[in-house]
């Protein structure tokens, strides 16, 4: 799956959360967090723990298209 890196790092300003506390949130490497903000893939796993850490649902992070 591609996460929508805009509504990501969008998401990520209104909550005032850096990459380091998404990391601690999730248990996500820095290294895969940081891919997946520059536009990478990342499994379904990855998708629901950064959707969980940001409040919202799956559906919502998930680039259009994809």
């Amino acid at each position: 799956m591609r996460v929508d890196r805009i509504y990501l790092i969008a998401k990520m300003a209104e909550k005032d959360m850096t990459l380091k506390r998404l990391c601690s949130i999730t248990g996500v490497s820095r290294a895969t967090l940081s891919a997946v903000r520059n536009g990478k893939k990342c499994s379904e796993d990855t998708g629901r723990k950064i959707a969980a850490a940001l409040g919202v649902d799956v559906s919502e992070i998930v680039e259009m298209g994809d």
